[in-house]
């Protein structure tokens, strides 16, 4: 039903209609959005957590090669793990936003 995007009332009236009684529908329906909602929070949470470590280590591995160069020479300038990571980092924050 979950992945049918059914929402809570679609899931209680099928249940219902499958024998268990108004009450007991309600409490696994509860029961099944928190756990989901929970779910949800914890992925946005690790998105927002690695985003912030793979932006953070790219910005510290292109100002260490910026350091070393300073008397001359080439330097890395590693964007994309600092691109990968902001973008990472602001869709768990949205998604954690979301759940609220």
């Amino acid at each position: 039903m979950i992945q049918q995007k059914k929402d809570m009332f679609e899931v209680k009236r099928i249940l219902v209609d499958d024998g268990l009684d108004e009450e007991s529908a309600m409490t696994v329906v509860t029961s099944l959005d928190n756990q989901i909602t929970k779910a949800k929070k914890e992925r946005a949470k690790k998105d927002m957590l690695y985003g912030a470590l793979w932006c953070v280590g790219g910005t510290v591995v292109t100002f260490i090669s910026y350091s070393s160069a300073s008397g001359g020479g080439s330097y890395v300038i590693t964007w994309g793990a600092i691109l990968f990571g902001g973008i990472q980092f602001f869709r768990g924050l949205v998604n954690f936003a979301d759940e609220d």
